[in-house]
């Protein structure tokens, strides 16, 4: 994959290869990250950052990742901001930002929107989700995670056992997960979740395909045991046609430190793409769990940076300059990793 000017808006861009090259960027990307040093290597460009549907993690990571490379985020945040309201197409949108911009991170409710902009795009554009679309940088983060956490256990993203729980139709970043995941060896795949939000067909289809074992169950506690990572997702409500019936599924997978005790191993790794649902009738990922130290979330959300700050030295090709562009930090740094 050749990065530099590129698009980044499917995770079927990506072989092995890329994403070790990623990865390798990313682990480079920490002393930045950790606010031990600084580079002015982007100094001067400017991101656009176009968040067309709700964001906290991805918009503001995608923002601070290019903050840390030393370039400048100009956003918009709700359709009703921007011309789009008057019935601008997404054609000139992008013809009129993308001069303002030397790369665009998009976000749209509409699945494929992200890709009919970059095709009028004079500049890179990296997709930040479309609808219960693709997720991709979401989806790098996670198998970044993956890996830094078994890698912590002596073993590899090969052999893995991985528990995907709750709602598997719709959550984009499940969907560009499972693609990143077939890549590797000897996977076991349990798809935790009710009839109704069970993986769409096309992405098991593809798991088998690639050779690796799929399990099926609406059961959380005898499917959640025999997993090296339990990745849990919230109702993605706003796909649902209406409140009442996203509604119905809400809560139906509650996972607690009880039940991890009990039928988890106790390495098993706890991931979610956040955000958490927290409120009663939901609480998928329940508080008591926050001192647990296999709950990986804020590690999570951490990498995000890292892998971000990476994409964007790739596609702007300036890799083997952030050093030379580097200094000491001058204030007080907190720990954060």
């Amino acid at each position: 994959m050749d990065f530099v000017g590129s698009h980044i808006l499917s995770v079927s861009q990506f072989d092995r290869a890329a994403i070790k090259k990623v990865f390798s960027v990313a682990d480079r990307m920490e002393p930045y990250a950790q606010r031990q040093r600084v580079t002015r290597v982007l100094e001067g460009a400017i991101l656009g950052s176009m968040f067309f549907e709700p964001s906290t993690r991805t918009r503001i990571s995608f923002g601070c990742a290019f903050n840390l490379l030393g370039g400048e985020v100009r956003e918009t945040t709700e359709v009703k901001a921007s011309s789009i309201s008057k019935g601008e197409s997404f054609y000139d949108t992008a013809r009129v930002l993308s001069g303002y911009s030397d790369v665009i991170v998009m976000r749209h409710e509409i699945e494929g929107s992200v890709g009919e902009f970059a095709s009028a795009s004079r500049v890179p554009v990296l997709n930040g989700g479309d609808g219960s679309n693709e997720h991709p940088s979401q989806a790098l983060l996670d198998l970044y995670t993956i890996r830094k956490e078994m890698s912590g256990q002596s073993k590899t993203i090969d052999n893995l056992r991985i528990a995907l729980v709750g709602d598997l139709r719709y959550g984009r970043a499940v969907h560009s997960l499972c693609r990143l995941l077939k890549l590797y060896d000897n996977l076991q795949f349990t798809l935790i979740t009710p009839p109704e939000l069970s993986l769409p067909d096309e992405y098991i289809k593809e798991i088998k395909k690639a050779g690796h074992k799929v399990l099926q169950s609406d059961d959380l506690q005898s499917g959640i045991s025999n997993s090296d990572i339990l990745y849990l997702t919230r109702t993605q409500e706003e796909r649902f046609p209406s409140q009442e019936e996203a509604d119905k599924y809400k809560g139906l997978f509650r996972l607690n430190q009880s039940i991890y005790t009990e039928h988890c191993e106790p390495n098993t790794v706890i991931m979610h793409p956040l955000p958490r649902d927290s409120r009663g009738n939901a609480n998928e990922l329940d508080n008591d769990l926050n001192e647990n130290p296999n709950l990986a979330i804020f590690r999570q959300t951490d990498n995000g940076v890292l892998i971000r700050m990476a994409l964007f030295a790739l596609i702007l090709d300036v890799v083997d300059q952030i050093d030379d562009h580097a200094t000491e930090v001058n204030w007080y740094t907190a720990k954060r990793f």
